[in-house]
């Protein structure tokens, strides 16, 4: 029923989408009752509207409440969305591999595999810098929050395997499938059953500041050993890639 209403949410866009998929905490494996709906895609602009002089929709954004639903809707335009896939960022990566997909098309499976040439060793950066700050929001707040906890493990974990593997897991639970790290479940469980800001009572900070510790020095470990390229070379068939879908706009 729900994926229902939010495939009637994505069909209400004003422009063609190339995919769109759920992110945030449904992704990552630890939603809590009442946690919103991150949808994430991409949308195409007419080549009238992207090659004119008038300001352009180049991110989309929508914050409301439809059919009971919270939903948190971000899309980018095309060429926007390809130009972060060409940076160290790591969350468009996550959007793009994510497997709750609420709408797809051909050329998205065409983008999942010209992705594969922009996962890159400096995507560590991104989860360094997103851990860091996340254990920095959960360390200075008077009340100790799971969910950000949650996320600073989620990142750093990804980032590992992201490295080790090459390859884009965004679920926790899955990643702690090799990590084997038995306070996550806890962890998960306390989130999923709670609220999206439950808090921890008498959390364990030095363990926990251990944990992040222990991860990030693997993460940066998992970087220098990478086999990962140090450059992405998707960039010719990112541009093939925008030429066509504008011109299907014509």
């Amino acid at each position: 029923m729900k994926g229902n209403k939010l495939k009637k949410i994505v069909s209400n866009q004003p422009y063609p989408l190339l995919f769109t998929t759920i992110s945030g905490a449904h992704l990552y494996g630890f939603p809590s009752h009442d946690s919103d709906f991150d949808l994430r895609g991409v949308h195409i602009l007419p080549i009238k509207e992207a090659i004119g002089l008038n300001d352009i929709s180049e991110t989309i954004e929508l914050n409301e409440i439809q059919d009971n639903l919270e939903i948190d809707l971000v899309t980018h335009d095309v060429k926007k969305f390809f130009s972060l896939l060409l940076q160290r960022n790591g969350n468009v990566l996550e959007q793009l591999y994510s497997p709750l997909i609420l709408q797809t098309t051909p050329e998205h499976k065409e983008l999942k595999e010209i992705a594969n040439n922009c996962l890159t060793r400096d995507r560590a950066y991104h989860y360094l810098g997103f851990a860091k700050s996340q254990w920095q929001l959960f360390i200075q707040a008077e009340q100790k929050k799971v969910k950000p906890l949650l996320y600073v493990y989620r990142v750093l974990l990804t980032g590992i395997y992201l490295m080790n593997r090459g390859i884009v897991e965004a679920n926790l639970n899955q990643l702690n499938e090799e990590f084997k790290l038995s306070y996550l479940d806890d962890l998960i469980a306390k989130k999923s059953a709670g609220k999206e800001r439950t808090i921890i009572e008498n959390a364990d900070i030095n363990f926990y500041q251990q944990e992040y510790q222990r991860l990030t020095t693997e993460l940066e470990t998992a970087f220098e050993n990478s086999k990962l390229p140090e450059v992405a070379t998707a960039k010719p068939a990112l541009n093939d890639l925008l030429i066509r879908l504008r011109m299907k706009t014509i």
